[in-house]
């Protein structure tokens, strides 16, 4: 099974999508009711942190593919699958603005190294889309010394995103 057959097996049956990216900011909105003020505390920021995660990760992937498939494949605005490529974003920006109503992100567990995994993807996103620009085949016409420099100032952001994955949380209260 490819990812194609995979996001169609997804388009044909959107039941399980829809109730999960519903269900989501649905969670966010009873979180937020019943723990009004209380979303640093404990049991509340581990639900949040959940919640994090259960929709930044499809969300951040589905960026990613319309990234990819409008820049790179140029595919059309209107070709785009509403299950897969639309939703899971939606859901994700509904879902953080609701818990960012209730919770300072600085004091959901993780939400530090989602952040750095996003930048992470984005400058890796940069870097392809600059490389498809360029025509790496072209790169030879360029000084030497100017692929090294930006290829370290690459490698320093990328190294700077990472250590903000790895970096140890502050103390939770």
């Amino acid at each position: 099974m490819t990812l194609g057959d995979f996001f169609a097996m997804l388009a044909q049956n959107p039941e399980i999508l829809i109730f999960f990216f519903v269900v989501c900011p649905i969670t966010a909105t009873l979180a937020l009711w019943l723990g009004k003020g209380e979303g640093h505390i404990s049991p509340w920021k581990y639900l949040y942190a959940f919640l994090v995660y259960l929709v930044c990760i499809p969300g951040i992937f589905s960026v990613t593919l319309n990234i990819y498939l409008f820049l790179f494949e140029r595919q059309s605005i209107f070709d785009a699958d509403i299950y897969t490529q639309i939703l899971p974003i939606l859901s994700m920006i509904a879902t953080l603005m609701l818990i960012r109503r209730n919770v300072s992100f600085d004091k959901i567990p993780g939400f530090g190294k989602i952040s750095a995994f996003m930048l992470i993807i984005g400058i890796l996103l940069i870097m392809m889309w600059f490389a498809d620009r360029t025509q790496v085949i072209a790169i030879s016409f360029v000084p030497f010394w100017q692929v090294i420099v930006g290829f370290l100032v690459l490698l320093g952001l990328i190294m700077l995103a990472t250590r903000r994955i790895f970096a140890p949380e502050a103390a939770a209260d």
